[in-house]
């Protein structure tokens, strides 16, 4: 075992918050920002990359890590929390950054490696390396709707994953095959085939409202998938947020009524 042993709870339906457990001398590490709260005696302090190379690569190991972070569109560092104290538990929690669910993820029993969507990994047991991961086929790099470049974790400890809305898994059998909307894919064990299929039929791809391109799953192995992509969420509320910086003109009720009145 590699990777540190940390335990959890998950608090929350649509707003969740992960409090992770640390026995002494355990550590967590996290993306920047998304730290909640901590306990006294914890120490927190910034990492390059995920932190899962140790020392054995040196200095030029650690570059490497944080390059390939850069690459995903990541900072170049990550949050370690340590807990400090000679004995005693400490907690520390992680935030979700829009509505949705954090999926705990235990990579010993998923074959050592998930492929997930950018901005998707929030927390993880130190050891867990958060690397970059190419797709072979250039169609689902270009047409992907989550770009040509999703993250991997690898390792053999505990992570956690943020998407939104709600949170199906799908276990495929060999050969079974699933279509979905590109956003909504959330991760998949590295065992399924990925791949971007257009829509067939002109009318269908021009008025049918979905989109050009979907992902295509092949199985065997699982995938992950979210209800309402963050992607999806942002463009509702801007095309009904007020244009021009003005106030908008179609709000039901007597208030908006008055205000129509009133220009």
């Amino acid at each position: 075992m590699n990777n540190h042993e940390i335990g959890y709870k998950i608090y929350g339906d649509d707003m969740q918050f992960v409090e992770v457990e640390l026995d002494p001398g355990e550590t967590v590490v996290a993306e920047a920002g998304g730290l909640m709260m901590m306990e006294d005696g914890i120490r927190m302090e910034t990492i390059f990359g995920d932190g899962s190379s140790g020392g054995s690569g040196g200095l030029m190991g650690k570059l490497l890590n944080a390059g390939k972070r850069v690459i995903t569109g990541e900072s170049l560092f990550m949050t370690a929390f340590t807990n400090e104290e000679r004995s005693g538990i400490k907690h520390v929690s992680f935030a979700s950054p829009y509505p949705g669910k954090i999926i705990p993820m235990d990579l010993s029993e998923l074959g050592g490696k998930i492929i997930c969507q950018k901005d998707a990994f929030l927390a993880a047991a130190k050891g867990v390396s958060v690397g970059v991961e190419f797709q072979r086929k250039m169609g689902a790099g270009f047409f992907g709707g989550e770009g040509f470049i999703m993250q991997k974790l690898e390792g053999d400890g505990l992570s956690f994953v943020h998407a939104g809305g709600t949170i199906i898994k799908k276990d495929l059998e060999p050969g079974e095959v699933l279509r979905v909307d590109t956003g909504c894919l959330v991760a998949m064990t590295s065992t399924i085939d990925y791949n971007i299929e257009m829509v067939k039929g002109v009318k269908t791809a021009l008025f049918g409202g979905e989109g050009l391109f979907f992902a295509t799953l092949r199985g065997p192995g699982s995938v992950w998938i979210q209800s309402l992509p963050f992607s999806r969420l942002a463009s509702r509320v801007f095309a009904a947020a007020p244009q021009g910086g003005g106030s908008s003109k179609g709000e039901g009720g007597i208030g908006g009524f008055f205000n129509m009145l009133s220009d």
